[in-house]
């Protein structure tokens, strides 16, 4: 060869390396995927350190979870975070990546997501996990110019017919980009759409661009034409969301993420959206509580999507974060767990029902006696000639006593229409629909509730004190009647108050004393009442003593329900097996035990010390901090022995619930 052609050939090979190099420092960085040009490797930008913010996890990029290596803690992100993401024109179109900055203001991020953040790198640059992303971190100089590149041949794996495997299909941004537009303008995703309170409509659609918007349109469960280990991790965990009391069918994620672009595109969304969806369902966004009683405070916030994705991204485990939006209290958890073990027990057999019918008490011969042998398991003695399979003897009346005891019914042994009740909404089917419409209600309780704390369960008519998160006193309590319903909600108990005026609420003067003033215009009077009128409006009080309604001592949680805990004259209600006897107030059994508890010791009040402060004079006591009390309804638990109890649904409540979710009731 001559050297003027030596010189040709130099020239030639130098132009192409230097236009392949261009095309490379021209495209997306990091965006080459396997099977277009072979292994090409990426361009590098440097980046700039951003001081005092955590890097992102070690291996996101690809898909892998891996545990970032141990350094000094790292200071929490501020609220406000800039993310640099493709700049865009009015016309859509992208410029350079490192055109723009967008500053987006970042969610508030709950304890799964302060508690992953991951240590700071060696640049201290934070990072959105951005896949295979072109974005750089706040305040990086422009990419230099690239230098020409060497492309290494491509290397080709063998077949059984000796030909090559041909690539997978690849998600580009461009193609993410286009299937969100169709997305947010809410044209479906490619896949069944079901929702029970809509959580992820046109708002939510919206937080899912602007999440992939801060990655810079870069796709985060789908590489290389497969699901990443991250969506590998979130699809399991999704795929046990009936464990959790959710409906599976509220999240479809196709099995595989498909073979062309578009397919890909659909398969990213959906499971963004199944992710947005499961966190927003488990803490609580179902239903809406006030559809199911307007007696209800306000239930903690739902997470929205953006925080949900956001969350999630970041984890090094994806799916903890997602059971963290579960109620963390292990009063739920153990629901959970004898939901899981009323399945595995009779996971397609229901219990026959037992017809109504007289009581049976011992002695008694009754067709419905086999059916509660069968119920309990119970054999005719065969040594007892006397023994009948229909005769209810002692055997079968200490099996119900058992029964309506650990139901929370009089434990008497006589089969009653409540016990019948009970019995026949035992079947599996009933008891799982009972345990999962307890659980959402837990949903709507404040995710820390105080290990100091107080709680009222209505239809248990229960009062119970905690310290240190350990029960250390229960009393029983008397509720509102159905018409006039204890409200459901949380607050903080501030002070007592001995002696106590009652001023006795409107209702009850407009629905129940005008009637009978019309009928003894000295009724009041003789009662002891004190009336006045203010502007108007008759004011009626009643002073302290024996007869006080609220009787020697209140305990004040100033509310909008004007509800509170008190002593009551009529003590013998407390007998009651079904206490629901109130106007809405509860009235507590053992009062001055309960004041001695909850003012802790301060300045030595004990209980005899506050009894003897009876007919001297109203008086407060504040307690030395304030006392958070749960109001709550819940109709099914699981004791200490750790078995389900189940209560009567005083107000209706938990079959409402169950209507709302389409469980049947």
């Amino acid at each position: 060869m001559s050297s003027s052609s030596v010189r040709r050939t130099c020239v030639g090979l130098c132009v192409l390396a230097w236009l392949f190099g261009a095309f490379v420092a021209a495209g997306d960085a990091g965006d080459v995927r396997r099977g277009d040009f072979g292994a090409v490797p990426a361009v590098q930008f440097p980046d700039v350190p951003v001081p005092d913010l955590p890097q992102a996890p070690t291996g996101f990029e690809t898909g892998k979870i891996e545990p970032a290596a141990a350094a000094e803690p790292a200071a929490v992100a501020p609220a406000t975070a800039a993310f640099v993401a493709p700049a865009i024109d009015s016309g859509g179109d992208e410029r350079s990546p490192s055109a723009a900055i967008v500053d987006v203001a970042a969610p508030a991020l709950g304890p799964a997501a302060v508690n992953s953040l991951p240590p700071s790198g060696t640049d201290g640059a934070y990072r959105m996990p951005l896949g295979q992303s072109d974005a750089v971190p706040v305040g990086s100089p422009p990419p230099p110019a690239a230098m020409p590149a060497e492309p290494k041949p491509a290397v080709a794996s063998p077949t059984l017919s000796g030909g090559a495997i041909p690539a997978r299909p690849g998600l580009s941004r461009e193609a993410l980009r286009a299937a969100l537009d169709v997305f947010v303008r809410g044209e479906p995703a490619g896949l069944a759409r079901y929702r029970l309170a809509s959580p992820v409509l046109r708002k939510g659609r919206e937080a899912i661009a602007a999440f992939y918007k801060m990655r810079g349109d870069a796709p985060l469960w789908v590489a290389d034409g497969q699901w990443t280990a991250a969506a590998r991790n979130v699809i399991e965990r999704i795929s046990t969301a009936a464990d959790d009391g959710l409906d599976l069918s509220a999240y479809p994620v196709p099995a595989s993420p498909g073979q062309t672009e578009a397919a890909l595109a659909r398969a990213e969304l959906a499971l963004s959206e199944a992710v947005a969806d499961y966190g927003f369902q488990a803490s609580g966004g179902r239903i809406e509580p006030t559809e199911i009683t307007k007696l209800i405070g306000e239930r903690p916030a739902t997470a929205d999507a953006l925080h949900v994705l956001v969350e999630v991204a970041i984890a090094a485990d994806p799916a903890a974060v997602l059971a963290a939006y579960n109620p963390p209290q292990p009063e739920y958890a153990a629901l959970r767990l004898k939901l899981a073990e009323i399945r595995r027990a009779q996971p397609q057999v229901a219990r026959t029902r037992i017809p109504y019918g007289p009581p049976l008490k011992v002695g008694m011969r009754d067709p419905r006696v086999s059916l509660i042998r069968a119920r309990f398991g119970l054999d005719v003695a065969p040594a007892d000639p006397a023994s009948d399979d229909l005769v209810y003897d002692t055997v079968v009346a200490t099996a119900v006593a058992d029964f309506q005891r650990a139901n929370g019914l009089p434990a008497s042994g006589v089969l009653t229409r409540r016990t019948i009740a009970a019995l026949s909404g035992g079947d599996p089917s009933a008891l799982e629909n009972e345990i999962v419409a307890n659980m959402e209600r837990w949903r709507w309780m404040p995710r820390e509730m105080g290990s100091d704390r107080i709680e009222v369960d209505i239809p248990d008519f229960k009062l119970r004190v905690f310290r240190a998160d350990t029960l250390i006193h229960e009393a029983r309590v008397i509720v509102g009647k159905p018409t006039t319903p204890t409200p459901i909600f949380s607050n903080a108990m501030q002070y007592l108050t001995v002696n106590p005026s009652w001023y006795v609420p409107q209702s009850i003067i407009k629905n129940e004393m005008l009637p009978k003033l019309a009928d003894d215009p000295d009724y009041l009077t003789r009662q002891g009442y004190v009336v006045t009128e203010i502007g108007g409006q008759i004011s009626v009080r009643q002073p302290p003593g024996e007869r006080n309604a609220l009787g020697h001592i209140v305990f004040q949680f100033p509310n909008q329900y004007a509800v509170y805990l008190h002593d009551t004259p009529t003590r013998g209600l407390f007998g009651s097996p079904r206490r629901a006897f109130s106007h809405g107030c509860v009235r507590v059994d053992q009062p001055f035990k309960l004041a001695e508890i909850v003012l802790d010791g301060s300045s030595g009040w004990t209980e005899d010390r506050v009894r003897a402060m009876i007919g001297r004079g109203e008086r407060s006591l504040y307690l030395p901090q304030p006392m958070p009390i749960h109001i709550e309804y819940f109709t099914a638990f699981v004791d200490d022995a750790g078995k389900l109890q189940v209560r009567d649904d005083l107000y209706g409540l938990s079959k409402r619930v169950q209507e709302a979710l389409g469980l049947g009731g």
